[in-house]
């Protein structure tokens, strides 16, 4: 079998699921990395027709001799894989990623007497809560300000003393119980920040039955752009309430290790995972098992 015709069967036994693939050159460097909804059909447009193709695409095709993939099972999550194998490899075609920038989070500071959520682009060891990562800033900043909208805490970032004299807008419009005019009762605001962090660990069931039952009662009284309004926002709660299990804010060390077994075979996969994230794996085939 020639080394195109072992491609092609290869990508031919790619499942139509959300993953990463990871393109190796001769001497098993990885030279590109990219994400897919459809692993099948992301990968064998590498192996077909290249007209049209940029020369930077070209190129990269002529020098891949194997590669490899791991399925998850969102989007999100290949998103957040691709980020992290692009700044573990440097692989030399792909030009994003490869400097010190990354995907937002949305970080609880629940380290601070009144809590507030903020956009950050780095997970640290600081006592504080993360979440992500977001498919760029706009898509953490709409998040951002959904939870605004569904959940009365501060969004300012003033130094919260009790003593000012009047509180602000946010208070007046309910979004906010006013801790900087001494007016917020704490119990009450720790459970508004716990429904945040449920919210965005996608715990978020009661929140979405509730959002549900106003959409309804809107369109039952012809308040048809209020229901849209919420329509759109449970739209974005799902979106943002997928589960993410390819990272973590734990910043654990770990291997993980699975094995499949058929016949007289196996094969064993070990997965690392440093400081929460997973960047890399070795795999094994065994025979006479």
């Amino acid at each position: 079998m020639s080394q195109e015709q072992y491609l092609q069967e290869k990508v031919r036994s790619l499942p139509h699921k959300p993953g990463i693939y990871i393109m190796r050159d001769e001497g098993g460097t990885i030279i590109y990395v990219g994400k897919a909804i459809s692993l099948r059909n992301r990968v064998s447009s590498y192996f077909g027709s290249l007209s049209g193709q940029v020369q930077k695409v070209v190129n990269m095709v002529s020098h891949i001799h194997d590669f490899e993939y791991i399925v998850v099972d969102t989007e999100r999550e290949a998103l957040n894989l691709e980020n992290t194998y692009i700044k573990q490899y440097q692989p030399k075609y792909n030009i994003l990623l490869r400097d010190d920038k990354t995907y937002p989070y949305i970080k609880v500071t629940v380290n601070e007497t009144w809590p507030r959520t903020i956009i950050v682009r780095k997970v640290l060891d600081d006592g504080a809560r993360y979440f992500g990562p977001f498919a760029g800033n706009g898509s953490a900043f709409r998040t951002l300000k959904l939870l605004e909208k569904l959940f009365p805490y501060r969004s300012c970032d003033i130094t919260i003393t009790g003593k000012e004299p009047r509180p602000c807008l946010e208070f007046f419009i309910h979004r906010c119980l006013g801790p900087c005019a001494g007016l917020a009762d704490k119990a009450e605001y720790d459970e508004a920040i716990k429904q945040v962090m449920l919210f965005l660990e996608g715990k978020s069931d009661d929140v979405v039955e509730q959002r549900q039952a106003k959409m309804e009662e809107a369109a039952e009284n012809l308040q048809f752009e209020r229901a849209a309004i919420i329509r759109d926002q449970l739209t974005a709660v799902r979106q943002i309430t997928e589960q993410q299990k390819v990272v973590s804010s734990s910043q654990f060390d770990e291997d993980v290790v699975a094995m499949a077994r058929d016949g007289g075979e196996a094969a064993v996969q070990i997965f690392f995972i440093r400081r929460g994230k997973l960047i890399g794996r070795e795999h094994f085939f065994l025979k006479g098992t």
